[in-house]
């Protein structure tokens, strides 16, 4: 980890000591559909996957604490807590990397945190095969490396493939993971948006019905959560402009009115704000 302080979460902080994290965990991980690390899980973790030799007892103790951290805010925290605790933080670290250099890093920063959590989910989803977000936030950490280089370039490096496999894993393994339908919705729209319809249906199967459908998907899954609404007007913003403009304008409002549940939804609804 960079050894420089990162920038502070700037809005509304949240509690979540305690018992107030599980009581909220259904909700909060709605759209991930990440499993609440307590020991009982834990304990089947390390039953599945025993070359990683975990102690259930002290790993949920140490995942919980990092999550708290990741929901209220305090990224750098989380990050270095759940890298402490090797691969099996990974999820929790490459969130809360991910979003803090999503919304809050400086920009000639990003690049280097998105290359940190590709590398960490690597290691996850070699780690653990057979979970979901690991497969889901290395197509995140790519997608967003992507968006930094140009979407053009990634394509070029073959990334779309790589980004596109991740995500169709995720959603095998997880079918009501939303963000994961969030960010195949993302991924049509984008690469229609910067190569054509043409050229990215033949080459990679993009196609703006598709896009929808990922993202409707999402809205019916996760119908609260301000991402959704401010990625399907990205969606459409991409994929059809100003003939859709009052459905973007719709789903930005949406976004930027709901009552956030943790520091990443704030942010969220910021950045939907701020768009309008």
């Amino acid at each position: 980890m960079a050894a420089k302080k990162w920038v502070k979460y700037p809005h509304e902080t949240f509690d979540f000591s305690g018992a107030k994290l599980s009581k909220a965990w259904p909700k909060l991980h709605a759209g991930d559909q990440e499993p609440l690390p307590d020991k009982k899980h834990l304990t089947a973790l390390a039953k599945r996957y025993p070359k990683l030799e975990i102690d259930a007892a002290s790993a949920s103790e140490g995942l919980l604490d990092a999550w708290r951290a990741f929901h209220a805010g305090e990224f750098q925290k989380a990050t270095e807590a759940a890298d402490a605790l090797g691969v099996i933080g990974a999820v929790v670290a490459i969130k809360a990397e991910g979003i803090y250099a999503t919304y809050l890093a400086k920009e000639a920063d990003k690049l280097a945190h998105f290359e940190r959590c590709a590398k960490r989910a690597e290691a996850a989803i070699a780690a653990m095969p057979e979970d979901a977000n690991a497969h889901y936030f290395h197509a995140f950490a790519l997608g967003r490396y992507s968006q930094c280089i140009s979407v053009t370039k990634a394509l070029a490096q073959g990334l779309g493939g790589k980004i596109k496999q991740s995500l169709d894993k995720a959603i095998a393994l997880a079918p009501k993971h939303a963000e994961a339908h969030t960010a195949l919705g993302l991924y049509h729209s984008e690469i229609i948006d910067k190569i054509g319809s043409l050229v990215g249906g033949l080459t990679y199967g993009a196609k703006a019905d598709t896009g929808m459908k990922h993202f409707q998907e999402a809205l019916k899954l996760t119908p609260n959560a301000p991402v959704a609404h401010l990625e399907y007007a990205n969606g459409l913003r991409m994929l059809y402009g100003k003939k859709r403009q009052a459905d973007i304008d719709k789903a930005l409002a949406t976004a930027s009115e709901i009552e956030p549940l943790d520091a990443m939804e704030t942010l969220d609804r910021q950045r939907a704000r701020d768009l309008m």
